[in-house]
C-alpha cells in the first residue's frame, strides 16, 4: 500500500476576515475531495488571516499514480483558486 501525501502552505490576499478565508479553504477542500478523491484538511496556521497550510492524502498501489494526481491537483489549485503558493511538498510512503 503507498500513502502519497501533499502539503501546501499559501496566501490569500485581499481577505478582510477569518469568514472569507473559511470559505476559500472550505472551496479548496471541496474541490481536492471532488475532483481528486483525496482526503484533505487545514493543518496548520488557523491563527493567520492570510496563510494556511493543507494537507491531502491518497492511498493506491503505485508511487507513481499517487505523485501524478497530487501533481495535477496542485496544478488546479495554481490554476483555479485566488491563492498564492508560497510552498508544495509532494511524497509517498509505502507501508
Amino acid at each position: 500500500m503507498i500513502v502519497s501525501m501533499i502539503q501546501l502552505i499559501f496566501e490569500i490576499p485581499d481577505v478582510d476576515n477569518i469568514k472569507e478565508k473559511r470559505r476559500i479553504i472550505h472551496s479548496v477542500r471541496e474541490k481536492l475531495q471532488q475532483r481528486f478523491h483525496l482526503s484533505a484538511a487545514e493543518v496548520d496556521l488557523q491563527d493567520s488571516l492570510s496563510f494556511t497550510q493543507i494537507g491531502g492524502a491518497l492511498v493506491s498501489n503505485s508511487k507513481e499514480f499517487g505523485e501524478t494526481v497530487l501533481q495535477k491537483a496542485f496544478t488546479m489549485i495554481e490554476n483555479e483558486t485566488p491563492v498564492r503558493i508560497h510552498d508544495v511538498s509532494i511524497y509517498s510512503e509505502e507501508f
